[in-house]
């Protein structure tokens, strides 16, 4: 009879314990999402660029960079959800309230840059993806991407969810090929190792990837958008729920940031393992398809267009998000949805009929990202840091000095950089 009672208890114990595990799981799902979207950003056909450019000539030397950037990537979006959940508005429309007409124009006018930019690596990566999967002319490939991007933009209308999901599921092929890409590559792990831990930047060129790496991860869009979307989910009405509103973006942030630093990763790893083993300095992401197949098989490369088509589709829908977020905040100026999509297209098609190198054109487009970023850290960390607007979410002193060291090492590498450029070093 005790053994019975004891037993009964157990069985208690333990469902209850089930059912506190699945509540607290069903709880966090019905928060995970919005740092899966903003993750895209850092897995776009920009990335394939500079990260294949830099594994392929640099060897694993340049894997510390995606590490860093990944860091700096955590801390900035958490800084943009936080004050998205702290104030009820993304960081444009605060930058609106806190900021001159005259700032916000020039705010505006950054973000048109970047959102050109932005477009240019996401039309043009799944341009090639078409090209390189289905042997389609570029033309005709670029025209396919307009009308697939115009699709997956029109999904807006069934929610913010559904696009979530669909963008997660393509998140999930470009994991799934890299994963393939990395096992038949067989990197050598140590150097893989020792390059993470230890910075190290060869010459100027590899400070032009580097600063492309870093333009490619650290997206100044996405830092605008992820404060948009988790609107959706800010319906809190007291501190507590909004802290705990938080404590789950955290988390979400923390997973969606992670997959997308192995992703980053393993782009360099693989480009290392198999170029730069083989004395290949990839200048094309054309080259880098064709060459896989005979150094790794047709499976390799097969997965490598997949992922790259999946990254410029996925990238779009996010771009057309980032672009609403934008021009709807600084100024208030409402432009039709289609009418930006074209004209922020227009770079890629126009590349594509002059038949410039598409590679070179993302590794730069990424470096023109990378020059837009303090026109985004700058205006979040002026706005998180102030008291009236955040309230109990007002930055620490700490968040503040890391903030601000961020925003001066991005700074101090594009002024670095644009000298040796000018100086003709790189």
């Amino acid at each position: 009879m005790y053994e019975d009672t004891e037993l009964k208890k157990m069985i208690i114990v333990n469902s209850s314990y089930s059912i506190g595990v699945l509540g607290k799981i069903k709880n966090l799902l019905k928060y995970l999402g919005p740092a899966f979207v903003v993750s895209v950003a850092y897995v776009d056909p920009g990335n394939f660029a500079t990260n294949i450019a830099g594994g392929s000539i640099f060897n694993y030397n340049l894997i510390w960079v995606i590490l860093w950037s990944n860091i700096m990537a955590i801390f900035l979006q958490t800084l943009s959800a936080k004050l998205g959940i702290a104030t009820g508005f993304n960081l444009s429309q605060m930058c609106r309230q806190v900021f001159s007409k005259r700032v916000n124009w020039f705010l505006w006018g950054i973000s048109c840059i970047t959102a050109m930019a932005t477009t240019l690596a996401e039309f043009l990566g799944a341009t090639l993806g078409l090209y390189l999967l289905f042997n389609v002319d570029l033309v005709y490939a670029g025209i396919a991407t307009i009308f697939l991007t115009f699709l997956i933009v029109n999904m807006q209308k069934y929610g913010q969810r559904a696009v979530e999901i669909v963008i997660t599921v393509l998140v999930a092929v470009i994991c799934a090929a890299y994963t393939l890409e990395v096992f038949l590559a067989k990197p050598e792990w140590s150097s893989v190792a020792s390059h993470t831990i230890m910075p190290s930047i060869p010459n100027g060129d590899a400070l032009l990837i580097a600063v492309g790496m870093l333009g490619a991860t650290v997206m100044p869009h996405v830092i605008y958008l992820h404060s948009a979307l988790v609107q959706p989910r800010n319906t809190n009405n007291t501190l507590r729920e909004k802290l705990q509103h938080f404590k789950m973006e955290k988390i979400d942030i923390f997973i969606a940031m992670n997959i997308a630093f192995l992703v980053n990763a393993a782009m360099v790893v693989v480009s290392a393992a198999v170029f730069y083993k083989q004395g290949i300095a990839v200048d094309s992401i054309e080259q880098a398809h064709r060459s896989l197949q005979p150094l790794l098989g047709t499976l390799s490369s097969g997965a490598f267009g997949m992922a790259l088509l999946a990254s410029g589709l996925s990238s779009s829908a996010v771009g057309a998000m980032a672009g609403e977020s934008l021009l709807d905040g600084f100024v208030d100026l409402k432009i039709n949805i289609n009418i930006r999509r074209i004209i922020t297209m227009a770079p890629g098609m126009i590349i594509i009929l002059l038949g410039i190198n598409p590679m070179k054109a993302l590794v730069l487009s990424q470096v023109v990202l990378s020059f837009a970023l303090p026109a985004a850290i700058i205006p979040l960390m002026i706005i998180s840091s102030k008291k009236d607007l955040m309230g109990s979410f007002v930055n620490t002193t700490s968040t503040k000095i890391i903030g601000w060291i961020i925003a001066s090492t991005i700074i101090i590498l594009n002024i670095v950089l644009l000298i040796l450029t000018f100086s003709g070093k790189v």
